[in-house]
């Protein structure tokens, strides 16, 4: 049996204390460490959560990983140091990514289900297309975005996306902004980078369209486009990510209860073929698709969103305008969960394979 202690308490290191226990059931997670004047839980799953200072006694034979934002890492691998610890391991981008594809791929197998990776999928030496797909991937981004610590190069089927334009006179270099025709641009508050895809929806005429965001982008070989062509792909999305307890019951620690509640009433008074399965797959289902980003084909693209706005809407008109700037984008943390839900119920007619996604600071 290997011990080991998780440095975060919140979601980040309760899932990937989850990750490494699910790999390796020898795994023990002896206490989950913090350092900082956060509200956290007295305990995770019955394993104790600890603040610690520099004074705290630990088994420093333990290796910590540290689940937290990349910010904090100093901070934590101070105290962490200060105690005696010799084995920090800081889970970054890369290393969280690997963990969840070890991760995704057994469980997969543990249900039976192929786990369909893009980058791992061939282009056949004697396939050939008369026409190839048109494809751009739209990257969102605000007037109000902060700066990256290095400069991003955009990749040739990228291309920027001013979202939210309406709602300032500063214009970003590009000649995409979503207030151009039909738009909910002065709804990017709370819908965040939706007014892009309900611009994209409304106006891009590529065959294939994609949406990122300025600071996460798909990391794809250059021929995506000839692996999705050849092998029939219909639906890019990123990796899947774990909460607890469910998806519904993630959402109803993290967020307000109430815009959820409603979202089901909507469903069950407006689309009655969905409710009762988008109930239980939400309260049955642990994985769901973040950051609302993808690349799908036009038709997908079409179903998805004629299904999705109408629910977005109401459930934001209902809902009203919120003081809390993180919580009044509830339309966007909810349209997250819905798009898992609507490809989940469409895996016979759409073919969806996975990408891996980075992060710039």
């Amino acid at each position: 049996m290997s011990k080991i202690y998780i440095a975060g308490a919140h979601s980040r290191g309760t899932t990937m204390g989850y990750y490494l226990t699910y790999l390796d059931s020898s795994t023990e997670i002896v206490a989950y460490l913090y350092n900082n004047e956060e509200e956290n839980p007295a305990e995770v799953n019955g394993i104790p959560v600890f603040k610690i200072n520099e004074n705290s006694v630990l088994d420093t034979s333990c290796p910590v990983y540290i689940g937290t934002r990349g910010a904090n890492f100093p901070h934590i691998m101070d105290t962490l140091t200060k105690c005696g610890m010799n084995q920090i391991i800081p889970v970054d981008v890369k290393l969280d990514l690997d963990i969840r594809n070890q991760y995704l791929r057994k469980y997969y197998a543990s249900v039976g289900r192929e786990y369909p990776k893009l980058d791992e999928l061939k282009v056949p030496d004697n396939w050939k297309t008369d026409e190839h797909l048109s494809a751009r991937i739209y990257v969102a981004s605000s007037a109000f975005d902060k700066p990256l610590q290095q400069p991003y190069e955009l990749a040739p089927y990228e291309k920027l996306l001013h979202v939210g334009a309406a709602l300032t006179d500063k214009k970003l270099d590009t000649d995409c902004f979503d207030n151009v025709g039909d738009n909910i641009s002065e709804r990017n508050t709370q819908f965040c980078e939706l007014t892009g895809l309900y611009w994209i929806w409304k106006h891009a005429a590529e065959d294939v369209v994609g949406l990122c965001h300025y600071r996460r982008h798909f990391t794809v070989p250059e021929d995506w486009l000839e692996r999705m062509e050849a092998n029939d792909i219909d639906i890019i999305l990123p990796l899947p990510l774990y909460v607890r307890p469910s998806i519904e019951g993630n959402f109803r620690s993290r967020h307000i209860p109430y815009n959820w509640d409603y979202m089901l009433e909507y469903l069950k008074g407006n689309c009655v073929d969905d409710y009762m399965t988008a109930s239980n797959f939400f309260k049955e289902t642990s994985l769901y698709f973040p950051c609302n980003m993808f690349i799908m084909r036009r038709g997908a693209l079409n179903e998805l969103c004629s299904w999705m706005f109408p629910i977005l809407f109401a459930v934001a008109e209902k809902g009203g305008i919120l003081e809390d700037n993180y919580q009044n984008r509830y339309p966007g943390f909810i349209s997250e969960r819905l798009i898992t839900y609507f490809f989940d119920k469409r895996r016979d007619k759409y073919k969806v394979v996975y990408a891996d996604k980075n992060f710039l600071p």
